[in-house]
């Protein structure tokens, strides 16, 4: 069984070069019109492609050449279309970030890992976190917070002291980043279907930025969050190395 495959990589040098290897070795087909798409990368190239592409019929696999990749499989140059066709598939839902800015302009943005809140200047933000339209904490004294989905967690989320999800437990985190006050509050685990909205108080003297997946938007004032469950993010692994064994094997390390 033949397989069109398309490719794309990273400006790093040794994901370019691993591009001039692999298309010329298998072919480099368009990406409206390829079976699957390599990824060439890191992590955070592989969250690039996955929502670059998210509108076309083709899953995604990544092959490693930047440094953690948590997201993406061991980099070889021959048999890549064998392990394409063993591969097993992940499906992952994204956040929805709906911000509103201080001059009242809104801006939406898909994450695949987390939503983040965080301070803009020196002075820590002050957030007001509402759940499902009930306020649930009426001041955060804190650096920021983010909501994770699972396959996040192991990312910002893990650094700040959050949990690790497994895949398919639709559960979301919800975590402190430097909690002042409370101080030590350590964060909720909420369902997937969760409405988090985060209002900053005082964004005049302690201004916040947001950001999906890398994607940030300056001053804002309030952020609604919550899972896109009609989006649906296709990424492959190789098997016995899917994410879910990948977030418990991290557990013991």
């Amino acid at each position: 069984m033949s397989l069109a495959i398309a490719f794309a990589a990273s400006d790093a040098p040794s994901a370019q070069a691993a591009l001039a290897v692999l298309s010329a070795r298998y072919g480099d087909a368009p990406e409206a019109e390829a079976d699957v798409i390599v990824a060439l990368g890191g992590d955070g190239f592989m969250l690039q492609t996955l929502h670059r592409t998210q509108g076309l019929d083709a899953p995604v696999y990544g092959m490693n050449r930047g440094t953690v990749g948590f997201l993406m499989n061991g980099y070889l140059e021959g048999g890549l279309v064998e392990r394409l066709q063993r591969a097993q598939e992940e499906v992952l839902n994204p956040l929805r970030m709906h911000a509103t800015r201080s001059d009242g302009s809104e801006h939406v943005a898909l994450a695949i890992n987390e939503v983040s809140l965080l301070r803009q200047g020196p002075q820590a933000a002050k957030l007001r976190i509402t759940v499902d339209g009930r306020l649930r904490m009426e001041e955060l004294v804190c650096d920021g917070a983010l909501v994770s989905t699972p396959a996040g967690s192991t990312a910002y989320n893990y650094s700040a002291h959050g949990p690790i999800l497994p895949i398919g437990s639709d559960v979301l985190a919800l975590t402190a980043i430097a909690p002042f006050r409370p101080r030590r509050w350590r964060g909720a685990l909420l369902p997937k279907s969760a409405h988090v909205r985060i209002d900053v108080t005082n964004p005049e003297r302690r201004p916040v930025m947001a950001d999906a997946d890398s994607r940030s938007v300056r001053d804002v004032v309030s952020v609604d969050i919550r899972s896109a469950p009609e989006v649906a993010h296709r990424i492959l692994f190789d098997p016995g190395h899917g994410l879910e064994e990948r977030l418990i094997r991290e557990q013991f390390a």
